[in-house]
């Protein structure tokens, strides 16, 4: 048996990015920072806050659904899948990225500049009992 799960709480770190294809399948994907925080050693050495980045990767109408919900800041719960994969950049350097393909997520709390209030829109077959939990 093998397991491959991933629970991230952390801020969005820019607005998503949403792609389309011509099949209308969508794709959205954005950096999720998570800090652990620093302490300080019996002996007086401070250890610095640490934050990681991960990327971020929703695909079908849960991507469509982060478009219209999820903003840069917003504090954010994602269930997922690590996932690894290669490609050779524009300038022929080969690279490797290892993203969380999302599958769950839960908006714990908006940014300042987050639209407060506001009723979100959503895709027609989405609606408040299918939103993720």
């Amino acid at each position: 048996m093998s397991v491959n799960k991933v629970i991230l709480i952390g801020n969005v770190g820019r607005e998503p990015q949403v792609r389309y294809f011509d099949t209308g399948n969508a794709v959205a994907s954005f950096p999720l920072a998570t800090t652990e925080r620093g302490y300080t050693l019996q002996n007086g050495t401070e250890v610095p806050n640490r934050t990681e980045w991960h990327n971020i990767v929703f695909w079908g109408k849960i991507a469509e659904t982060v478009e219209e919900l999820v903003h840069k800041g917003d504090k954010l719960y994602v269930e997922g899948k690590l996932r690894t994969r290669s490609y050779d950049d524009a300038s022929g350097i080969h690279r490797t990225v290892t993203e969380v393909y999302g599958e769950n997520f839960e908006l714990m709390s908006r940014s300042q500049s987050g639209e407060k209030g506001a009723s979100p829109v959503l895709p027609e077959d989405v609606t408040a009992d299918n939103l993720p939990k």
